[in-house]
């Protein structure tokens, strides 16, 4: 494999600096050196530089889009390791007895001290990816997350539910767009 071909595949296994690349924000030799450092790549980081700015120039330009999407916020919810033990003590079958989310036998469900974020509407995998980056770089820990049809949900300690809603709501503004 050519060096030029090693650096856009360390770079697609990074994908922060595949987005830097792609928004004009890189300093090519400090992120040439970084990857032969990171990446282990064989090659002189001059060359590296190079193959940076050449794989810049076939990238699509980072853009965002907005997204249509009411978020909520549901205190009082808990993640049960066993949602089909969890529902059976339910009563009805209303919404309430029914997981926000559920993935194999865990679930999101009623009664707890977490709280769980929940946007409904235009909502996709890009938009928890964004959402997920952005709560950590707000120091939100995230117990549980996903999305499926028109909702997305996150859950986060009761003390950050507040800030979780603001920082999705804000993610909903500026999804970014892959046009690749």
């Amino acid at each position: 494999m050519s060096l030029a071909a090693e650096t856009r595949e360390a770079v697609r296994a990074r994908p922060f600096v595949r987005d830097a690349l792609r928004a004009g924000l890189v300093n090519h030799s400090a992120a040439a050196s970084w990857l032969a450092a990171r990446a282990d790549l064989d090659g002189d980081p001059d060359a590296i530089a190079a193959a940076l700015r050449r794989f810049r120039e076939d990238l699509p330009a980072y853009e965002t889009e907005a997204r249509t999407a009411s978020v909520s916020m549901r205190s009082g919810v808990s993640i049960a390791d066993d949602a089909t033990e969890a529902n059976d003590g339910a009563e009805g079958d209303g919404a309430d007895a029914d997981p926000l989310l559920r993935v194999g036998d865990a679930a999101v469900v009623e009664g707890g001290d977490r709280t769980a974020i929940l946007a409904t509407g235009d909502v996709d995998a890009a938009a928890l990816a964004d959402a997920l980056g952005r709560l950590g770089a707000a120091d939100v820990e995230v117990a549980a997350a996903g999305v499926a049809g028109d909702a997305l949900v996150c859950v986060v300690s009761r003390r950050d539910g507040a800030s979780a809603v603001r920082v999705v709501e804000a993610t909903l503004e500026a999804v970014p767009v892959d046009e690749e």
